[in-house]
C-alpha cells in the first residue's frame, strides 16, 4: 500500500473516470519551495518515490532528500522502480529470447513457466527487420 505523506496523490476526471497521479507541485505546497527548480531528472525520481512510498523502501525521508536536494549534499541511495521499461530491439530481443529459455528450462523441470514474467511492464520496439531462424 502506498502512504500518501506529504499530500501529493491528486485525482483527475478525464471522460468520467478519475485517474490519480502524484502531483510535484502539491509537494511544494507543502513547504518544499525548490522542486521547480530541480534538475528535471531529479524531478522525475521525486514522483517515483511520491508514487512507491511506502514506509519500508522508500520512506518519506526519501522523499524530503530529494526534494530538498542541493548540488553539494551528500549522495544517499534511494529507491527507483520504473513503472515500465522501454527496449529497443538490440536489447530487447536477447531479453526475450532469455525469458523464452527460461520459461522452456522451468516447463522442462516440471515447473509453471508462467512464474517466469518481468516485474514491470515491458514494451519491445522493433525499429529494424528481425530475421527469426
Amino acid at each position: 500500500m502506498t502512504s500518501n505523506s506529504f499530500k501529493a496523490r491528486t485525482k483527475l476526471r478525464v471522460d468520467g473516470k478519475d485517474l490519480t497521479y502524484w502531483s510535484l507541485p502539491a509537494l511544494q505546497d507543502a513547504g518544499f519551495a525548490g522542486i521547480s527548480r530541480l534538475p528535471f531528472s531529479l524531478r522525475v525520481l521525486l514522483e517515483n518515490l511520491l508514487r512507491l512510498e511506502d514506509g519500508r523502501s522508500v520512506l518519506k525521508e526519501d522523499i524530503e532528500n530529494v526534494a530538498n536536494w542541493k548540488p553539494s549534499d551528500a549522495r544517499p541511495e534511494i529507491n527507483f522502480t520504473p513503472a515500465r521499461v522501454l527496449l529497443e530491439d538490440f536489447t530487447g530481443v536477447p531479453a526475450v529470447v532469455d525469458l523464452a529459455s527460461m520459461r522452456d528450462a522451468i516447463a522442462a523441470a516440471g515447473g509453471d513457466p508462467e512464474l517466469i514474467n518481468p516485474l514491470q511492464p515491458v514494451d519491445l520496439v522493433i525499429d529494424h527487420s528481425v530475421q527469426v531462424d
